[in-house]
């Protein structure tokens, strides 16, 4: 099928067009509606003066553990005060119906937004109002969780109970609090029933959905963590088979992480190697987590937290460990990507990825920092004289606006999230959410990225590092394409590449800056079919 799309406004990722036409699920012609409508077609679509740009890319997300997070308690739409969380969740029960060791998960509270206490919540909070089955609520970052006495009992954890290497078990008054942080998270975890592979499937797909009404169309995705206890080998099998079946309407680069050496040796001796696999599933980087959130204070910093200096945060692995699979990693031809929040874990990160390519040096590797939030001067020279990726994400400063300078201080807050001064050096940063840290709504991303200001009108923060609306987008676009390896196959309107593009109401070039996240998505088409309509299911 032949079709031309014309009289739109058509952003091709290198200037603009009115007109363009897809076949076999490529772009062909690209131009001005007389040289489009002059081609013998099987079918003419009016665009009707949509703004019309290559499908968004979120660079770095978990789809997985978004498609999990659905299923879930939605903590983020009643986090303003603890009171209302608790209510919500003895609510979410009854609905459900959770009753025995059924398991009562949810994720998106956020102390920082409680107006009725200044802490984080307590296993006697959850107890006070859920008792008789477990329950695990996970923060909004991903990496704190707190549980009620129920689940602790079940997962054998008391008072006597070490912390993990990388991780954290909260007390409080000489006894645990219900909170556990980072590695020690999957004390916990582990103890949870694990979803089949019809139920990981149906994740997958209700997550791919969500994405596609952002006007998502690849996505670049950490699933091998989400549960411990599943090898990779299964999470591989079962997007190849979504893929097959023609039911996988994002196209998905794996962020593969290992925690393990001897595991992820295994798993590149087995072919489990950036680039194998195809134009919907395939290998990307290593993953690997390097420290923890700057919101719950484990982000690994140079320097004690301003607002707790009993702490500077912490690393999830020993120097040893970092050297040693970066380099073992490097030397086998795999991308790598690290998860940097603090400045004290890019230190270690760019040691490691600078040592291993002094061994074994390579000219288009593409490795990368992913979030690379608190940083100096002196580190975004390194990371730009590295020809390293930053896989950033924008819509973080709608939170983050609010405590950046309270968590690290002046010092260190006037030279972070200086993603604009890594692009002035050179660097390549790409965009994305981090979801279910936050949803994958590109629009608000972009506003973000060009006003440096949150959504409630929090800022700018730090303004001279504000993109252009063309940055911000080809943030989303192109330049997620660069991240994978894969720009000459998508991330723009042009001849050859797939047919994956977003549809918009309004031009964003056009829009006034702080109401882009009002921009609604009409349709998203992945391989030149449509796998998104407002208002429509498809």
């Amino acid at each position: 099928m032949k079709t031309a799309y014309y009289n739109g406004k058509v952003y091709t990722g290198e200037g603009f067009a009115q007109a363009f036409i897809t076949e076999g699920g490529l772009f062909g012609a690209v131009g001005s509606n007389e040289e489009i409508l002059s081609q013998m077609v099987d079918e003419m679509v009016d665009l009707k003066g949509h703004f019309v740009c290559a499908g968004f890319n979120d660079s770095h997300m978990h789809l997985l553990n978004y498609g999990h997070f659905l299923q879930m308690a939605h903590l983020n739409e009643h986090t303003s005060s603890l009171l209302c969380l608790l209510k919500y969740i003895k609510e979410f029960r009854q609905e459900k119906g959770l009753k025995g060791d059924q398991w009562l998960q949810g994720r998106g509270w956020n102390q920082d937004y409680f107006t009725d206490v200044k802490r984080m919540i307590t296993r006697d909070d959850i107890d006070s109002v859920i008792d008789d089955i477990p329950v695990i609520l996970t923060r909004t970052c991903g990496h704190c969780c707190v549980v009620n006495s129920r689940a602790l009992e079940l997962a054998g954890i008391d008072d006597n109970t070490v912390s993990p290497e990388g991780g954290a078990i909260g007390k409080g008054n000489g006894r645990l609090n219900g909170l556990f942080y980072d590695n020690a998270i999957d004390l916990i975890v582990k103890r949870i029933p694990i979803p089949d592979r019809q139920e990981i499937k149906g994740m997958i797909l209700a997550g791919c959905n969500k994405l596609n009404g952002y006007g998502i169309t690849s996505v670049q995705s950490d699933d091998y963590g989400v549960f411990s206890e599943i090898p990779y080998e299964v999470i591989n099998e079962v997007y190849r088979q979504l893929a097959d079946e023609g039911l996988l309407t994002v196209r998905v680069n794996q962020q593969a992480n290992f925690t393990d050496l001897n595991r992820y040796m295994e798993s590149v001796k087995n072919g489990n190697i950036t680039g194998k696999g195809d134009g919907l599933y395939r290998i990307g980087p290593l993953k690997l987590l390097g420290d923890g959130s700057l919101g719950g204070r484990t982000a690994w910093l140079s320097r004690p937290y301003e607002d707790d200096p009993s702490t500077c945060g912490f690393p999830l692995f020993s120097d040893e460990f970092m050297n040693d699979i970066i380099d073992y990693a490097n030397s086998h031809d795999m991308q790598v990507a690290v998860h940097a929040i603090g400045d004290r874990c890019l230190d270690q990160v760019l040691d490691a990825m600078e040592g291993a390519l002094n061994k074994h040096p390579r000219k288009d590797h593409r490795h990368g920092i992913v979030h690379c939030q608190i940083s100096r001067p002196d580190q975004l020279e390194r990371i730009a004289g590295l020809n390293l990726h930053v896989y950033a994400q924008s819509i973080f400063l709608d939170y983050d606006n609010h405590i950046v300078y309270a968590r690290a201080g002046k010092d260190l807050g006037d030279t972070s999230y200086s993603w604009k001064t890594l692009m002035d050096q050179g660097a390549r940063v790409s965009n994305g959410s981090d979801a279910p840290v936050e949803l994958p709504d590109v629009m608000k991303g972009i506003e973000c990225a060009v006003t440096r200001t949150s959504l409630d009108g929090t800022g700018p923060y730090l303004e001279k590092e504000a993109f252009s609306v063309k940055e911000a987008i080809d943030s989303f676009t192109i330049n997620g394409a660069y991240a994978s390896f894969e720009e000459d196959m998508k991330g723009k309107i042009k001849k050859g590449q797939y047919a994956d593009f977003t549809v918009l109401k309004q031009n964003p070039f056009e829009t006034e800056k702080k109401k882009i996240h009002e921009i609604e998505v009409l349709e998203t088409w992945t391989g030149g079919k449509q796998v998104y309509k407002r208002g429509e299911s498809v």
